[in-house]
């Protein structure tokens, strides 16, 4: 490590400090929760790098909480005509992406899924992972196959091997996308992968530089540490990228003396800046993005949005995580972790109606309290 470099990190650890409530209200804002964006969904999607989408609904409700005016269909057009697709790619978990950015970031987290592969070594003995992915781009260009066709198709290749395996080395390989109709708002299809490439009309392209990631990320999720935007990615040793960002970047430190990057012209409210609640999908991006969560995650909610296999939407009350809610039959059941105010209740009331307003509009729900889940 250079001089400059050693005072660099000097001059940081002693930088202004960033409290809980100030980054909370900072990445609030770039998440586009403290108060919703005019934005399209595209260039939401766009910004945001990408939305968290395990199951089919949570993109839609994402955005809901996020945008002005937006519809389901604003989300499953893109994917119909596909200007956005659902590939994995962040954390090695599927995540809606714009087509640029699926074909840019998937091969910059591949170190990643390559790192996956070896977790799998035992079933692929006698297997050359060259020739699987030749073989599995052959199979499932010509058309798109499920998991349990691939299954089927590679064990022909190699009897000998364990055929989940053989599927997850291809998909670890090759970056696959889900074609619709699944992904679609309204729509139920199981899961059918081809390559984006195909699926797109496109070829690969060179994969997004570190330093531009790190960039969009703080755009996004900043003010944040290395570790935070190695646990967003999955990335490891992206400290090279940050140090060479340094003279790009202002400083600071959170209220444990961790040191925080941020852009110089992204925006840090007034900590006492309102945020109004929020109705999000699990897995949102918003809670899983940091290594550190408790600038939204209260040390007293820690794991409360899952319980065994289950796992719960979060609500958000004064911009931190407060309860959970589900859909269960003609009821939204709101369980928050606290008594709420008169006024908080009326609050969230208003944002579950406009909630399901945006998304389900021809549908009727009732808005109820229930009991916190122990």
């Amino acid at each position: 490590m250079t001089k400059s470099t050693k005072a660099a990190k000097a001059v940081a650890a002693t930088g202004p400090v960033l409290t809980t409530r100030a980054l909370n209200r900072a990445t609030l804002d770039r998440q586009l929760l403290l108060r919703r964006s005019p934005l399209s969904a595209m260039a939401a999607v766009e910004h945001l790098v990408g939305l968290q989408a395990q199951e089919v609904k949570p993109p839609y409700y994402a955005l809901a909480a996020r945008l002005d005016g937006f519809t389901p269909e604003d989300l499953a057009g893109p994917l119909a005509d596909r200007s956005a697709v659902r590939i994995v790619t962040l954390r090695s978990t599927i995540h809606l992406h714009t087509a640029d950015d699926s074909l840019t970031l998937r091969p910059l987290v591949q170190p990643v899924r390559d790192r996956e592969v070896k977790l799998f070594r035992k079933g692929l003995v006698g297997v050359d992972l060259d020739r699987l992915a030749v073989v599995a781009r052959d199979l499932v260009e010509a058309e798109p196959r499920t998991m349990k066709q691939l299954r089927e198709a590679l064990s022909a290749e190699w009897p000998d091997a364990d055929p989940q395996s053989l599927a997850i080395a291809a998909r670890c390989a090759l970056p696959l996308v889900q074609v619709t109709p699944r992904g679609l708002w309204g729509r139920s299809a199981q899961v059918s992968l081809t390559t984006a490439e195909h699926w797109l009309g496109r070829p690969a392209e060179p994969a997004a530089s570190p330093d531009d990631t790190v960039l969009r990320y703080l755009a996004a999720f900043g003010p944040a540490s290395v570790r935070d935007m190695q646990t967003w990615s999955g990335l490891t040793r992206m400290r090279a990228a940050f140090e060479r960002l340094r003279p790009r970047l202002l400083t600071f430190q959170d209220e444990n003396g961790v040191e925080l990057f941020d852009l110089p012209d992204a925006p840090r409210p007034d900590p006492g800046t309102p945020a109004p609640p929020r109705f999000l999908p699990e897995f949102d991006n918003l809670l899983l993005s940091h290594a550190d969560r408790t600038r939204v995650i209260p040390p007293a909610n820690r794991g409360r949005t899952w319980q065994a296999n289950t796992f719960y939407c979060p609500l958000l009350v004064d911009g931190f995580l407060a309860g959970v809610w589900r859909i269960l039959g003609d009821a939204l059941v709101i369980e928050p972790f606290s008594t709420l105010t008169k006024a908080r209740r009326r609050e969230v009331t208003e944002e579950a109606a406009r909630m399901l307003q945006v998304t389900h509009p021809e549908e009727a729900y009732d808005i109820r309290f229930g009991t916190v889940i122990a």
